[in-house]
């Protein structure tokens, strides 16, 4: 399997395979190259709808040309709990970054969140998650104040009265809540339009049907939310032997 940089002909295969509407695995198997370097390729270039590979391979090289040699890191990598593969846990946590990233978040709160998903603890402090990420202190406060806001994380004081920052079952079910809260706040906005530009216009029609089509996603988010809920309170049995 190739390793190093992607290469502007194989930038190309890319986004021929995206326009071909292929699997990132695809793609990535085509290429002999892992499915988590093809991801974050794309997921760092614009996303499959925008990624190009001529502006890919321009920005890789602007980038390498900006980019301070790293400080050196520690060879021998922390131990990983379970008998896990470190660098395997490394490389996941950043495909797992990148498709966060993906979907609107910015870096540092998808960094954070991933980090909190994959410790076992689901609980880390602001110390914790500084030295784990290499960023100053300031950096995870901001981050952690925009994932509070959306119900993400929750907050909680240690017996040393220390701050820690927790993902437990709900947090899917609470930011799932707060996405339905910030919809219905779209669909009063849009029916206050019909009123500004008066109903019967094309334009007031154009946000009553807005309205209407988010209210109806709105209330269809909450309902299957409230349905779906135990799921995130469901341990998954263990694999069955098939042998008798």
């Amino acid at each position: 399997m190739p390793g190093g940089r992607l290469t502007q002909p194989e930038r190309q295969q890319i986004a021929l395979g995206l326009a071909d509407g292929l699997a990132y695995a695809e793609i990535a198997r085509r290429l002999d190259r892992p499915t988590s370097t093809v991801t974050r390729e794309v997921m760092r270039n614009g996303g499959p709808n925008g990624y190009r590979a001529d502006l890919a391979h321009r920005a890789t090289e602007h980038r390498a040309h900006r980019r301070r040699p790293a400080a050196a890191r520690d060879p021998k990598a922390p131990a990983q709990a379970y008998g896990r593969d470190s660098e395997a846990v490394r490389a996941y946590e950043e495909v797992f970054t990148t498709v966060l990233m993906g979907s609107g978040m910015s870096k540092m709160p998808a960094r954070i969140l991933v980090s909190l998903y994959t410790s076992d603890t689901g609980s880390l402090g602001a110390s914790e998650l500084a030295q784990r990420l290499q960023v100053s202190p300031a950096s995870v406060s901001k981050a952690v104040a925009f994932l509070d806001s959306q119900g993400l994380v929750r907050r909680e004081r240690d017996e040393r009265r220390r701050e820690r920052y927790i993902v437990d079952d709900d947090v899917w079910y609470r930011s799932t809540m707060a996405t339905a809260r910030s919809t219905a706040e779209l669909v009063a906005t849009a029916r206050q339009g019909v009123t500004v530009l008066g109903p019967e216009t094309p334009a007031a029609e154009r946000l009553e049907n807005i309205a209407r089509f988010v209210d109806f996603i709105s209330e269809s988010i909450t309902r299957a939310a409230e349905q779906a809920r135990e799921v995130l309170h469901t341990r998954s049995a263990p694999p069955q032997d098939d042998a008798e």
